[in-house]
Formats: structure tokens, sequence, C-alpha cells
């Protein structure tokens, strides 16, 4: 017994001082969190400053992010963000750019160019869909997760969908759909109506090769790039958590300037 109990004792004493010696290896663990998180939230901050340092002097802006590159995690990651804005919106906006110099659509607005979009070359109906898309993407999203729509866009929603769920699944159907490369939309027809619809590549609903033509109130990208670091093939996944992000302040915004014609591209 006595034997028994001394090796019970000199475990309990083992045990003690490993848990010390680990106590202090722990707090580092955690001292070095903190440290990789503030570094990394250092280098998001440089990252987004260096992503407008070589975007060209024009008339047309490229606007910057309301947001960091994190701020959207964890539904939507920092890699991706930076990639995104920095590497594939940019590149469109560039493009863009390259395909107005002398041509007439030079000293138009977007949305005139876009609503004329059949008049132009395949470069500039790509580009300038990707630069007005991805602006209209960027700013229909927040950090301030858990908002609803207004009350007059939320009878509207009513109205033309029967609820918000309703309205809900009709636009996860669309964008889950949307086969291969595009967009999925919430707009306000031209005849007045609210109406979800999708778009092939960076088509979108202003321009007038669409089959449905009208004003984007809400945008969401499904392209690949826009969520196959994070969620690999999984978009459903990706279109559920948009949701948590979506920024009804503005689409708010938008619709009442909709329903009253006003010009809704202002980066």
């Amino acid at each position: 017994m006595r034997i028994v109990a001394n090796i019970i004792i000199a475990s309990l004493v083992a045990i003690g001082l490993n848990a010390c010696n680990q106590q202090p290896e722990n707090n580092k663990e955690k001292e070095s969190e903190a440290i990789t998180y503030e570094k990394d939230k250092q280098a998001s901050d440089q990252s987004m400053k260096s992503t407008t340092e070589d975007v060209p002097d024009s008339e047309y802006s490229f606007g910057t992010l309301p947001y960091q590159f994190d701020d959207l995690e964890p539904y939507i990651d920092h890699k991706t963000m930076r990639l995104h804005y920095g590497k594939h919106h940019k590149g469109y906006y560039k493009k863009f750019l390259n395909a107005i110099e002398n041509s007439d659509a030079q000293g138009r607005s977007i949305i005139e160019i876009l609503k004329n979009v059949s008049q132009y070359s395949n470069g500039l109906r790509n580009n300038g869909g990707g630069y007005y898309n991805h602006w209209l993407f960027w700013h229909s999203l927040t950090p301030e997760s858990g908002q609803k729509p207004g009350e007059l866009l939320s009878t509207a929603i009513d109205d033309a969908f029967g609820s918000f769920d309703a309205f809900k699944e009709t636009f996860n159907s669309a964008a889950a759909s949307q086969f291969g490369s595009g967009w999925a939309w919430l707009i306000l027809s031209d005849e007045g109506n609210l109406v979800v619809t999708s778009t092939p590549n960076q088509d979108n609903p202003v321009m007038d090769v669409s089959k449905i033509n009208g004003m984007p109130i809400l945008a969401l990208d499904v392209w690949e790039h826009a969520y196959y670091l994070k969620y690999n093939n999984k978009r459903t996944s990706y279109i559920e958590n948009f949701w948590k992000l979506v920024d009804w302040g503005k689409v708010d915004q938008r619709y009442k300037k909709a329903i009253n014609q006003q010009e809704i591209f202002t980066p």
C-alpha cells in the first residue's frame, strides 16, 4: 500500500511540474498569436493602400473599399479579398480604360456606355462590365452583419416575391444555377418591378444585350475567384453566407434612387 501511495504522490508531483512547465509555453503561444494577428492587420492595411498606388488618373474612378480586406472574415477571407479587389477588379478597370481610349465611348458615363454596349467591342463589354459589377458588389457588403431591408424595400420585396424568405430562395437559386462564371442580381426592371435575374461572365442587366433590363440594386459575384480559396466547390455555402454581409442600408438607397430614376453609380 505504501509503495502504491508513493507512486501516486510521485505521479501527482510530476503532473504538477509538467503543468507549471507548460504554462509559460501557453502564454508564449498566446503572445505569438496576438503578434501574428497585429502583423496581419498591419499588412492588410498596407496591402489596401498599395492596391490603389498604381491606379491611373481618370475621370472614371476606381474607388476604394469601405472596409479593410480582413473585415469580412470569416465569411470572405483576407486573401480572397486582396486578390479579388487588387488583381481581378483592378485588372478589369485598367483594361476598361484601355478599351475606351480613342473610342467614341470616352467621356460618356459608365451607365450610358453599358446601356449601349452592343455598339462597342467585346473588350469594352467584358471589362466595362467587370469594372461596374465589382463596384456594385463591394458596396453591397458590410462587416456590420444582421441588417434588414428598410420598410419601403421590404414592402416591395413582399409584394414582388410573397415574402423575404421567398425572395432569398429565388435569389439563391439564380446564383447557384448560373452555369460557369457570372452574377446574380436584384434589379428594378424597366417596367418598375423588382426582379431577380442572373447574367453570364461580366454582363449585367444595364446592358442592352441582357435578357432582362433594369437598374441593379444588389449584386453577387459567383465567379470562382470570388469564393474558391475559402469554399472550394461549395458555391451554395458561399451564397448562404453572403446574406450575413449584405449592406441593406446601401441597397435601400439604391432602390429609392432607382424608383426616382436617379443614377446609382457613384464610386
